[in-house]
């Protein structure tokens, strides 16, 4: 996964060959931020520069950048999958919640 982080924002970056530039895209906001440069150097610097914007945009608005979350999510699995995953909790004597949550934590573990 190709990510940048500044000042505990994320941004998704991919190459545009329209543009022959590296384009990021800021993550969890409550709204849209986008930004382009050519290099690592030159795309963190457009970074700080495009949150800077956003995050003025918000304050003079009175909104909160961030986007919320509720801490609550739907999983649809495979009944198979379902079965195992049940049976691995009680193995290991948990919830299928708390195996979940220890999954995903040990995914996106920086």
């Amino acid at each position: 996964m190709n990510v940048m982080t500044v000042d505990g924002y994320s941004a998704k970056i991919e190459y545009d060959p329209e543009t022959d530039m590296f384009r990021g895209e800021i993550l969890g906001l409550n709204g849209g931020a986008d930004f382009y440069g050519r290099n690592p150097k030159e795309l963190r610097a457009e970074f700080k520069r495009s949150l800077a914007v956003f995050l003025d945009v918000c304050k003079g608005k009175g909104i909160e950048p961030r986007r919320s979350y509720s801490g609550k999510f739907n999983l649809r699995i495979p009944p198979e999958l379902h079965e195992r995953v049940a049976i691995a909790a009680q193995a290991e004597g948990k919830s299928i919640n708390t195996l979940a949550q220890e999954a995903l934590a040990q995914r996106v573990a920086a």
